[in-house]
């Protein structure tokens, strides 16, 4: 099983977010990104709540075998900054 720690602030899961943004797939992140800098979040930081909404589905594929949800992936993504989920790891 992947520990939840690991994966919040891996840089591998940073470096995926970072992928999705190039290659605008999914493109609510880049539409995530772009909202929360214009809320008044730096890039680096608007990154990381990216990031901390994918973590959500990447433990669940890892640790349930479950397909990655992109309607939840982006539910998550629309509600940052704040991260509902997060009282469940």
């Amino acid at each position: 099983m992947i520990d939840n720690d690991d994966l919040m602030g891996g840089e591998a899961v940073i470096e995926i977010v970072e992928n999705q943004l190039a290659e605008n797939n999914p493109p609510r992140v880049k539409e995530t990104l772009m909202r929360l800098m214009l809320e008044g979040i730096d890039r680096e930081e608007a990154i990381q709540y990216i990031a901390c909404a994918l973590c959500v589905e990447l433990v669940d594929v890892v640790n349930h075998q479950a397909a990655f949800n992109e309607q939840r992936y982006n539910t998550n993504l629309d509600a940052l900054p704040e991260m509902p989920w997060a009282e469940d790891f």
